[in-house]
């Protein structure tokens, strides 16, 4: 697997092929000047992490973080579909975690509600939870209108 490493501006459309795998769970990104800005925005502020693909053009994952210490945020986080089960998912938060959070924190991630037929289909819950985060809250639906969960994890 390839090293985690910080995104560059010339990864976006790296981002969109990212995105493009999970519009159907998300929503439209692809072609969301707000996506792109958002994208561009964690770049800028160098909190917009990556895994290149190692044999092809392309990103095997991308995560965007962000927050205000002590509450930081992950505010996407996609592995590519051929990469799933690889270790990438794991290795863009561990690096996050190292680069951004000292602890005492807290770490938050919204995720699939429990009732969300993407819960299951993208593993998404049990994933977060492998990693430590625990259930919290219910938050807004997401924009295709299924429900949503706050995730969180503490960091001492």
């Amino acid at each position: 697997m390839s090293r985690v490493r910080l995104a560059r501006a010339s990864d976006l459309p790296g981002f969109l092929g990212l995105a493009a795998e999970v519009e159907h769970w998300f929503g439209p990104m692809v072609d969301d000047p707000a996506f792109h800005a958002a994208v561009l925005d964690r770049v800028r502020a160098s909190q917009a992490l990556v895994v290149p693909a190692p044999d092809a053009p392309g990103l095997l994952g991308g995560l965007l973080f962000g927050g205000t210490a002590p509450v930081h945020e992950v505010h996407w986080l996609v592995v590519a579909e051929r990469a799933r089960g690889e270790g990438v998912g794991r290795a863009l938060p561990a690096d996050a975690l190292r680069r951004y959070v000292s602890p005492p924190a807290t770490v938050e991630v919204v995720t699939f509600g429990p009732d969300d037929p993407g819960a299951v289909a993208s593993g998404a819950r049990v994933f977060y939870e492998t990693l430590g985060f625990t259930p919290a809250e219910p938050t807004a639906p997401g924009p295709e209108g299924g429900s949503r969960q706050l995730y969180r994890r503490t960091v001492a």
